[in-house]
């Protein structure tokens, strides 16, 4: 029963209210549809973890997009081995996996210590930070620690292959029972955060500004 909770219940009800808590939040709150400044209060720590943070976060995504979703025969049959698949997942992934947990640690760090930015900072603000900071720790450990240490271990024939159940709605939780503990919070967690995500600062990552390419430019002319 624990496992068909974590491994089927717990991941449909965290996509669930991803979708239906995204819906409520625009239709009653698009003018809190924001992530509240705090450059204003202090710019080098933001200006430094958010570079760090945003630059990593994309070949993070992509990575595990690939990782998870394409089948590792698939990925044979265009020439990626499981060796040069191997490089690129421990060595490349794990290089901006601590970009990101870098770039994650000055964020929560400025936002906790910073007197002014905690006083900014909302309760879920505070969750989302800790919260990230632990997904992206538990990730690069169990890329860079885990994978050395269990070395029969393959994601790939199981934590991939039970995500796509999930996706085609035929889960098998018993994938899950012989994973790494540090591969089953990282993927826990990680589907705790898009449940959280209606309710806190980070759908603001939905609000691309594609109307600046387009809009007139904005005059200033000096008061004399």
């Amino acid at each position: 029963m624990i496992d068909q909770f974590l491994w089927v219940i717990f991941p449909y009800l965290c996509v669930a209210v991803f979708v239906v808590g995204h819906i409520w939040r625009y239709r009653i709150d698009q003018f809190g549809w924001t992530a509240k400044s705090s450059e204003f209060i202090e710019k080098k720590q933001l200006m430094i973890g958010s570079i760090l943070f945003h630059f990593s976060v994309i070949p993070v995504f992509f990575g595990h997009l690939v990782g998870l979703l394409i089948p590792a025969r698939w990925l044979e049959a265009i020439g990626v081995t499981e060796h040069l698949y191997h490089i690129g997942a421990v060595y490349v992934g794990g290089f901006f996996g601590v970009v990101m947990l870098i770039g994650m640690i000055i964020l929560t760090f400025r936002r906790i210590t910073k007197t002014s930015v905690r006083r900014l900072s909302s309760a879920s603000d505070i969750t989302v930070n800790i919260l990230l900071l632990f997904i992206t720790f538990i990730g690069v450990y169990a890329t860079l620690v885990t994978n050395a240490v269990v070395t029969d271990f393959d994601y790939r024939a199981s934590i991939s292959v039970w995500l796509r159940g999930l996706l085609i709605f035929s889960p098998d939780a018993n994938l899950m029972t012989d994973v790494p503990l540090t591969f089953k919070i990282h993927v826990l967690t990680g589907f705790l955060i898009f449940a959280l995500w209606p309710a806190t600062r980070l759908v603001h990552a939905w609000s691309l500004p594609f109307n600046y390419l387009g809009r007139s430019y904005v005059v200033y002319r000096r008061n004399r």
